[in-house]
């Protein structure tokens, strides 16, 4: 009888039942592999019979002294195979009662077998050892039920709870000690629980397609449906074994992607996906550069051989993300892209063949088409680059007026800023700068810093900075005399306003 990987969760393999002290005080000898003494038992079987092997179901370990053995070559060598025929686990021999060795015909079936075969070379006594061995199975199979119990716990709390995806596939790599992908049906990663993203998913689409055709061992998969639709796989990588079955804990995780995915609706892989990447990016959770290319790559962007580019807008409302991506693919069909909204802000990726960039005229026609200011980073041959670019796009998006385009490279300080927002001495400027109007707005709620802020963007033409602000000339100029009397500065010099433009942009950013 083949037993299932379910089946043997739980169960002790030969080797662990040789190290128990039952078994050690006959001296153990294994005669064959040692990879055989990784088979999984399932109970204990004590007979001297040559037709021992018509009473077994399978998964059995076979104690015996071979008393009523047959004693030529030929009969050892048939009733080896019949043993492996009905699936023994193993077989135990006690030298001395039939046999004074293991004979060389049954040591050799047994090879060719692959069946593990261990002498004793002193009596031990068989009660014992089956004692020893149906406790280890009985406290085994407990185990593994007391696991598929919380298993269940867990994963129906985050059924009910309304768990999106990613927070399920990490749940279930926590549980297995191992790497857990969550693929749709084109071999894309919805979502992946690993500590080193770049080794699991590297290749994915093509690692994906070697496990389903079984060219990659150690792999569990199991398919993620509902209602007779089939919308991805759930897989874990070789790793170690699990009380209940690694099936087990994957069956159930499938059931709460399942249940998820029918309550959130068509499509809300895909947005959670490319949400959840964008958010790593922006917020630079990620190990290495090659960790985050093969995130990207594994979500279908291309990266490779690619010129990659990244935009950003203001992000009014929750319909801004899907009218971006809209857009985008209107504008530049020939671009691989993905998008999403990350803390207000709409972040949008490119990917163009070789040498291409996203021209004025798309830039223009993805403004109009999402009605909010566009800002658009330099063109990148590399992740690296891009993602050395996406603090200073996010940075330009606020504030830009809608329906137009700028591109970070005409913002030079914004740039800077960018580049220098972890260094400590750039927000100590900004606080020495500001501290005043910060805590005059911070105390009386008012808008000092918001009307620094259009005098800078406009510093030769006060008239439009005034409108910028929203405010009468005259109340603007008395902001204006505020602000220079509570910094001590004089808001007409160049180098003053220079340095008060540097200090706003690096608050503005570190705020976000």
């Amino acid at each position: 009888m083949k037993l299932h990987a379910e089946q043997l969760a739980g169960l002790p393999d030969v080797a662990e039942v040789l190290s128990m002290h039952a078994v050690q005080t006959g001296f153990p000898d294994v005669l064959t592999d040692p990879a055989s003494l990784e088979a999984t038992l399932r109970w204990v079987h004590v007979s001297d019979s040559p037709r021992v092997a018509a009473l077994l179901d399978g998964g059995e370990l076979l104690l015996s002294t071979g008393a009523g053995w047959p004693g030529d070559a030929e009969g050892l060598s048939v009733l080896a195979s019949e043993l492996a025929d009905a699936g023994v686990a193993g077989v135990v021999l006690e030298l001395g009662t039939r046999f004074a060795v293991a004979p060389p015909a049954f040591v050799e079936a047994c090879r060719r077998e692959r069946v593990a075969l261990i002498s004793l070379e002193r009596e031990v006594k068989f009660v014992a050892v089956t004692e020893a061995v149906h406790r280890r199975i009985i406290a085994g199979q407990l185990d593994a039920l007391q696991r598929r119990q919380q298993l269940h716990e867990l994963f129906t709390a985050l059924s009910l709870r309304g768990a999106p995806a990613d927070v399920i596939v990490r749940e279930t790599a926590r549980a297995l000690g191992t790497g857990v992908v969550l693929e749709n049906l084109a071999h894309e990663v919805v979502a992946a629980g690993s500590r080193d993203d770049a080794g699991l998913l590297d290749g994915w689409g093509a690692r994906s397609r070697r496990i389903a055709d079984g060219h990659e061992q150690g792999w569990n998969v199991v398919p993620v449906e509902g209602r007779g639709i089939r919308w991805g796989s759930l897989l874990a990588a070789p790793g170690p074994s699990h009380p209940a079955g690694r099936t087990t804990v994957l069956e159930q995780a499938a059931t709460a992607l399942a249940l998820a995915r029918l309550a959130d609706g068509e499509g809300a892989w895909e947005l959670l996906s490319q949400r959840r990447l964008l958010a790593s990016l922006v917020e630079q959770q990620y190990t290495t550069t090659a960790d985050a290319q093969a995130r990207l790559e594994a979500s279908g962007f291309p990266v490779r051989r690619r010129r990659l580019q990244a935009l950003a807008a203001d992000a009014v409302s929750p319909d801004v993300s899907d009218a971006a991506l809209a857009a985008v693919r209107d504008a530049v069909p020939g671009a691989g892209s993905i998008g999403a909204a990350i803390d207000g802000v709409i972040v949008v990726l490119l990917s163009f063949p070789a040498g291409e960039s996203l021209g004025d005229a798309a830039a223009r026609r993805i403004a109009g088409g999402i009605g909010r200011g566009l800002a658009i980073g330099a063109a990148s041959d590399s992740v690296a680059e891009l993602l050395d670019s996406l603090p200073a796009v996010r940075a330009l998006a606020p504030g830009l007026a809608d329906g137009g385009f700028r591109r970070v490279d005409d913002r030079p300080l914004t740039r800077l800023v960018s580049a220098l927002q972890g260094d400590h001495r750039l927000q100590e400027h900004s606080e020495r700068m500001l501290g005043p109007l910060i805590r005059h707005d911070q105390d009386s709620g008012g808008d000092l810093l918001f009307v620094l802020g259009a005098l800078v963007q406009h510093p030769g033409n006060r008239t439009a900075a005034a409108a910028a602000s929203h405010l009468s000339r005259s109340v603007f100029y008395q902001r204006l005399t505020l602000i220079g009397d509570l910094l001590d500065a004089d808001l007409d010099d160049g180098e003053m306003l220079a340095a008060l433009h540097l200090a706003l942009s690096a608050y503005t950013a570190a705020s976000r």
